[in-house]
Formats: structure tokens, C-alpha cells, sequence
């Protein structure tokens, strides 16, 4: 009796194991035939679609390789349907719950991404649309998410594209703080006017603007009657940028 009642526990554990590999194989393809759908979907353009098959994806495979590739996935629709926060959102989340998978930096490059697309586009220029004073903040969150990729994954295959948008939004940060002071030296405010011009100068050294920056130093602190600190900024204009004035000239309206 004992050894029959060993060999039926036996066969009912073999049974459970069947049935459990059988249930496993089951969900794969069915997982399988839905991330297939999906990727057609996505191929076609067809992101709301998508996005809600995705999130049946992963609520019916969560701990299923494509439930997790259905998260990833949805950085990427949501932002190609330009619901930028959501794509934020789910980049944040994947980066949470998945720090060791192979393809999260992927999730911090287009957490850069997203904020870019929301940032002034850098054609508008070829409009006469060079609008400076529009928020930064996203901007500055694009710039921030590309660094920190960078920091992180400094081989990433997306190293070379994070790079050149940054010089974008370098550029496009140290003209909104150039605006800035521009419009504090037209109204004699120099001290304000100082502390925007250092910004450029302590973080965006490499764009045009460091020119201007220093100008900005030498005329307000001259204006201060801090000699000895227009005499510097001066002197590392002339060394930088040779015979330019030190005098600077607001550029807007009065």
C-alpha cells in the first residue's frame, strides 16, 4: 500500500508538470501570436491600436518575456502617437522595474527623446521664429536625460544621435539665458544680467554665446564699478575672441 501510494503521488506530480509545462507552452504562443499582431500594427502605423494591444500584452503576460517587451514596446507607440508624457511615463517605469535589462538604455534615450519633441524645433529659425524666451524646461529635461544615458552607457548604439542633439539644446539653452540677460541690460539690471551671463558661462562654454556672455560681465561689472572684475572678464575675452569690444550692445527694443 505504501509503495502504491508513493508511485500515484509520483504520477500525479509527473500529471501537474505536464499540465503546467503544457499551460507555459500555451502562453508563449499565444503571447507569440499577439506580439506578432502587434508588430504588424506598429509596422502600419497603427499606434492606438497598438498601444491597446500592448497593454493586453502585458496584463495577460507579465512575467512573460514578451509581457516585458510589450513595456518597452510601449515607450515607442506612445511617443510615435506624440502622447509624449505617457511615453515618459512608461520609459520611467521600465527603467524601475527592469535596471539590468540589455535594452534599458533604450528607455533613457528616448526619455530624451520625447522631452526633445517637445522642446522648440531647431528649424524654426528658417521661419523667423528664433523664439528664445519660450519655456526651456523641457529643454533642459532633454539635455539632462541624454546625459545621464551618456553616463551610464557611454558606448550605447544611441551615444552618437544623444550627442547631437545635445549640441542642439546646448545652444538652444545658452540662447534663452543670453535672452534673459539681454533683456536685463536694455533695463539696468545688472546684477541679474551677471548671474545669467555666468550661466552661460559655467555650463554652455561651447556655444556662440559665451561671447556675448562676456561682454555682458565686463559692462555690467564696470557699470557696478567692480573694476577689477570687468578687467578680468575683459581679459579672458581678448584672449578668447580677439578684437572684440568689450562694450556690449543690447540687441531688443528698448
Amino acid at each position: 500500500m505504501r509503495f502504491r501510494l508513493v508511485l500515484l503521488t509520483f504520477m500525479a506530480a509527473l500529471l501537474l508538470a505536464g499540465c503546467a509545462s503544457r499551460q507555459n507552452k500555451d502562453e508563449t504562443l499565444a503571447a507569440a501570436a499577439l506580439y506578432k499582431d502587434i508588430q504588424a500594427n506598429l509596422a502600419a502605423g497603427n499606434y492606438k491600436t497598438a498601444i491597446s494591444r500592448l497593454q493586453t500584452l502585458e496584463a495577460r503576460f507579465p512575467f512573460n518575456e514578451y509581457g516585458t517587451q510589450a513595456q518597452l514596446d510601449l515607450i515607442y507607440a506612445n511617443y510615435m502617437s506624440s502622447n509624449y508624457d505617457t511615453a515618459e511615463d512608461a520609459a520611467d517605469r521600465f527603467i524601475r522595474e527592469h535596471p539590468r535589462h540589455p535594452d534599458v538604455d533604450y528607455a533613457y534615450y528616448m526619455k530624451g527623446v520625447a522631452y526633445f519633441d517637445q522642446a522648440p524645433s531647431p528649424f524654426m529659425h528658417l521661419f523667423g521664429r528664433d523664439n528664445y524666451q519660450r519655456d526651456p524646461s523641457n529643454a533642459q529635461k532633454s539635455f539632462q536625460a541624454f546625459q545621464l544615458l551618456l553616463q551610464k552607457f557611454p558606448d550605447t548604439k544611441y551615444a552618437a544621435d544623444a550627442r547631437q542633439r545635445m549640441v542642439f539644446l546646448r545652444d538652444r539653452l545658452a540662447n534663452y539665458e543670453w535672452s534673459v540677460a539681454d533683456y536685463y541690460m536694455r533695463r539696468g539690471a545688472w546684477i541679474s544680467a551677471i548671474h545669467r551671463a555666468d550661466n552661460i558661462i559655467n555650463h554652455y562654454q561651447q556655444t556662440p554665446r559665451t561671447k556675448d556672455a562676456l561682454q555682458i560681465l565686463a559692462t555690467a561689472y564696470r557699470k557696478l564699478g567692480l573694476t577689477d572684475l570687468a578687467d578680468s572678464a575683459q581679459k579672458v575675452l581678448a584672449v578668447n575672441f580677439p578684437g572684440t569690444s568689450p562694450n556690449y550692445k543690447p540687441h531688443g527694443p528698448s
